[in-house]
């Protein structure tokens, strides 16, 4: 008999790299986001990018900007990709949601730092992050140079 392929299913995380860069993080949390079928797939086959999207607080909610979710849609029997960019909302707490806006007013920007997709749920880690200086970011390049050289030694 002839077996069936298994669908291999990533258990990683989909990280925005550019936000540790680009931004001195402070705390993070972890919370939820409302997703459709399509999104959902496409987050679990890790074809979502983080780089380049933010949070903002509309209404008394958060919402996920600019992140890409690169949907498959299914016509005619060929599939053809489309990529989304539209908000998404995130779910989290009340409170939680008074302090990000509390520490937003002060100056503080909120980063998606990882996508999580390991179990039954998929949650979004974001972060409250100052935006860094380009001197902060070329001193941020010649430590990990020099981090980088010390290791070859």
């Amino acid at each position: 008999m002839a077996q069936k392929k298994k669908k291999k299913v990533s258990t990683g995380a989909i990280v925005n790299r550019r936000a540790s860069f680009d931004y001195a993080l402070d705390e993070d949390l972890i919370v939820g986001i409302a997703l459709t079928g399509r999104e959902a797939r496409a987050a679990r086959d890790r074809r979502v990018q983080l780089k380049g999207s933010f949070v903002t607080i509309r209404n008394n909610e958060l919402w996920l900007n600019n992140a890409s979710f690169s949907l498959v849609l299914n016509s005619k029997g060929v599939n053809d990709a489309t990529v989304d960019t539209s908000a998404r909302k995130l779910l989290a707490s009340r409170k939680q949601i008074d302090d990000l806006a509390e520490r937003k007013q002060a100056g503080m920007s909120i980063v998606p730092l990882k996508l999580l997709t390991q179990g039954r749920f998929i949650k979004v880690v974001i972060a409250l992050g100052k935006g860094k200086k380009n001197y902060d970011k070329r001193q941020a390049i010649k430590k990990r140079d020099q981090e980088r050289d010390s290791h070859k030694q």
